[in-house]
């Protein structure tokens, strides 16, 4: 039966995955590979929460400024992304996104930390120490017709584009994105050849 299969593809990590996510600003390079480990970590701030973050293998000495390896941080986990840009217009970028693990959070940390590019709508981690809505460029704001204070309505725009499953040979469903995510598009006249 089908459904067990399928389950078992996507259970063994066999079914590939690519995303579209809308960012803030423009990734430099524009396309790359961005391997940096995560590693879940309390926030200490008025509000105490969790979050993923970076965890470097090295870092900068205070004292002299050399680089140090770091003693490995027994619970991170090794995360590599795969990013590429397809459009950009009104201070945001529309990405195309292969992530090659299966991290929590990655590609939202990786854009965010990694690249300082965090997704449109990802008000958990456009600030390290806040839980707050995120702040928008004027231009993206004013392409929107929104105003800062309603910012924190915006949803999250990252959407699974395309999913290829090996079942004997390959089949890839290409998903339409959700309406909003169609939207903001058309308003930040991202324009994306149809593929």
């Amino acid at each position: 039966e089908p459904p067990e299969n399928l389950r078992l593809l996507f259970k063994t990590r066999q079914v590939e995955k690519i995303y579209w996510a809308i960012s803030l600003g423009d990734p430099d390079p524009t396309e790359g590979i961005v391997e940096i480990p995560m590693v879940e970590k309390e926030v200490r701030s008025h509000q105490s929460h969790y979050k993923m973050t970076l965890a470097p293998n090295y870092r900068l000495s205070p004292e002299d400024g050399k680089v140090v390896k770091i003693r490995k941080n027994r619970n991170a986990e090794s995360a590599v992304t795969r990013y590429r840009l397809l459009a950009s217009s009104s201070a945001c970028s529309l990405l195309e996104i292969p992530p090659i693990t299966g991290v929590k959070h990655q590609i939202r940390v990786h854009l965010a930390y990694g690249l300082g590019c965090p997704i449109l709508g990802d008000h958990k981690y456009s600030h390290w120490s806040k839980l707050a809505p995120q702040k928008l460029p004027e231009i993206t704001l004013k392409r929107l017709k929104l105003e800062q204070s309603k910012a924190r309505h915006l949803p999250l725009h990252l959407h699974a584009r395309r999913l290829s499953l090996p079942l004997g040979e390959r089949i890839d469903l290409v998903c339409k994105p959700p309406l909003f995510f169609q939207k903001t598009l058309k308003k930040l006249e991202l324009d994306v050849a149809n593929d």
